[in-house]
């Protein structure tokens, strides 16, 4: 159970005491001029701050009930006190407590849950972002159990940057973003965690990864577009989040080299003698 619904159990059940606690304070303490009635709003907001606008306005409508079951059973109240104007207006305003407190506080859940969304995810890609792989990274260390660690690097970015704007390298960015994601295992965590640098966090073997680049490549050439690899494996490339990142750095480094070096060669190659 999570804490957040654990903490709504816990405050439907405290309602529902609070409900029970002045009913009976009402119907043993109560006397003209007195007003313990008007505890019902306590009940009331509890219900209203961890649900909406329509259950606090349906705890209004209970908590009036209870009120009015309290006149009929409290010897120091007379019962033709229960249905009256009174009685109408008590109604109104605990409806309304209790569908204002709903409706604020279940605006407040959506906005904080929006900014911890915005929080956890890059505004180019739409991936996850440095932060979110940072605890799953750290999450999956934790747990003990085998998975691995890919490194992407946008290939000559800077210099599509230069060459066309900002505009041409965040659209590039989202694109590999895009083909990233889509070739990635379903439980595969993608992120962008630098400029030009991703990461995912995946279960494949090393021939599946190696597969996974292939068909990242292949994708992106139609776009002038690739992208270099690197990858580790835990536990046999270490435990810790330093030990993998670190290791897969520099394998992502060395195949950056490798590239750098092939693509030199063919440029080399295709010069007229």
């Amino acid at each position: 159970m999570s804490s957040a619904a654990g903490t709504r159990r816990i405050a439907l059940l405290a309602a529902g005491l609070l409900y029970a606690g002045v009913f009976c304070g009402f119907v043993f303490w109560e006397s003209p001029g007195l007003g313990i009635g008007h505890l019902y709003v306590l009940p009331i907001c509890l219900i209203a701050l961890v649900t909406n606008a329509w259950a606090g306005a349906l705890a209004g409508v209970l908590a009036t009930g209870i009120y009015i079951a309290g006149v009929v059973e409290a010897p120091e109240v007379a019962s033709s006190q229960a249905l009256t104007g009174a009685s109408l207006i008590r109604l109104v305003a605990y409806v309304a407590v209790g569908a204002l407190t709903g409706f604020f506080a279940n605006r407040n859940r959506q906005l904080v849950e929006r900014l911890r969304d915005l929080a956890e995810h890059d505004h180019v890609t739409g991936l996850g972002n440095a932060r979110r792989f940072d605890e799953e990274l750290a999450r999956r260390c934790a747990s003990g159990q085998p998975f691995s660690l890919v490194l992407a690097d946008v290939d000559e970015l800077a210099s599509l940057n230069n060459a066309h704007g900002h505009a041409a390298g965040n659209a590039a960015l989202k694109r590999v973003g895009e083909v990233l994601h889509q070739h990635a295992d379903p439980g595969d965590v993608v992120a962008r965690i630098g400029g030009d640098e991703f990461a995912v966090l995946t279960e494949l073997s090393a021939e599946e990864i190696a597969a996974l680049a292939a068909r990242t490549n292949r994708a992106l050439a139609s776009e002038s577009l690739s992208v270099s690899f690197g990858a580790t494996s835990a536990p046999a490339d270490g435990q810790t989040a330093a030990e993998l990142f670190h290791k897969a750095d520099d394998r992502l480094f060395a195949a950056k080299l490798v590239r750098q070096n092939r693509a030199t060669v063919l440029s080399l190659a295709d010069r007229p003698a």
